[in-house]
């Protein structure tokens, strides 16, 4: 119910397509006698969604998410396990396709190149909510590692899991982790914090290796007007559901803090 729930609400509540829809609404009221109060809507939605495409807005939020967990250097120490949340990768007309966060697909071979014991676990089934699934991001993961020169018995694949909650769950249940093991969590730095709560809610000691950074290391540095419009709506979607998943995660119960940090 949570997750059916969750990606109804985020629908509506995305920034842009909250932006869009207004921007519809609108439209539709235009031709009836709340014209004024539709010309001031249509203004609003158009300035909100220029807002999110070209300020620093997007960034802002993303920041404090990003700089929650320090970046770690790939070759510290031994390590029993690397972990990979889905969320990356997908399969379409049979080959695999990366997404914008293809950097925890490419970092978890890169760790698995240096720790060479170490075993690789996908984590990650299908989020769909309406169409049929066909192929599992677990699928993608299989082509991907095996095509890079991954041994076959060092992947494990979970592929049931449509949220973060279920990454942890099902993660914990197929490696059973033992008391003083190693395992490195891979995900984007802004998904790190609700990730990291929710693994310590399932009782699963990780470590978080964050990848895929979207904001410079210092908040002056990208405080200015951003030139690409579908990077900027992209940062500020992905902002702005984290901090909302930040906020369900926790009314739910399923993170340990509202804000997980180190």
């Amino acid at each position: 119910m949570f997750f059916v729930l969750s990606k109804m609400v985020w629908f509506v509540l995305s920034p842009v397509n909250l932006a869009i829809l207004l921007a519809l609404l609108a439209a539709l009221l235009a031709f009836t006698r709340w014209a004024r109060a539709a010309r001031w809507l249509g203004v609003a939605s158009l300035g909100f969604l220029a807002l999110m495409a070209f300020s620093p807005l997007p960034r802002l939020v993303m920041w404090p998410l990003e700089n929650r967990f320090p970046q770690q250097p790939a070759e510290k120490g031994p390590v029993t396990g690397i972990i990979i949340l889905g969320g990356a990768i997908g399969v379409a007309r049979g080959d695999v396709v990366l997404t914008s966060a293809a950097a925890r697909m490419t970092k978890a071979v890169e760790l698995a190149r240096l720790h060479p014991q170490a075993k690789i676990v996908f984590t990650g089934g299908a989020a769909n909510l309406i169409s049929p699934v066909t192929k599992t991001e677990s699928d993608g993961a299989s082509v991907l590692f095996e095509g890079l020169g991954l041994p076959r018995e060092r992947i494990l694949l979970e592929d049931k899991s449509r949220n973060t909650r279920e990454n942890a769950l099902f993660t914990k249940q197929l490696v059973d982790p033992k008391p003083g093991e190693r395992w490195l969590l891979v995900t984007s730095a802004w998904h790190m914090p609700r990730s990291m709560g929710v693994f310590r809610k399932a009782g699963f000691a990780v470590e978080a290796f964050p990848v895929d950074y979207l904001t410079e290391e210092k908040a002056s540095e990208f405080v200015r007007v951003s030139g690409r419009a579908p990077r900027g709506l992209m940062i500020a979607d992905d902002g702005f559901k984290e901090w909302v998943g930040l906020l369900a995660y926790r009314l739910a119960g399923y993170t340990d803090a509202l804000f997980p940090g180190p």
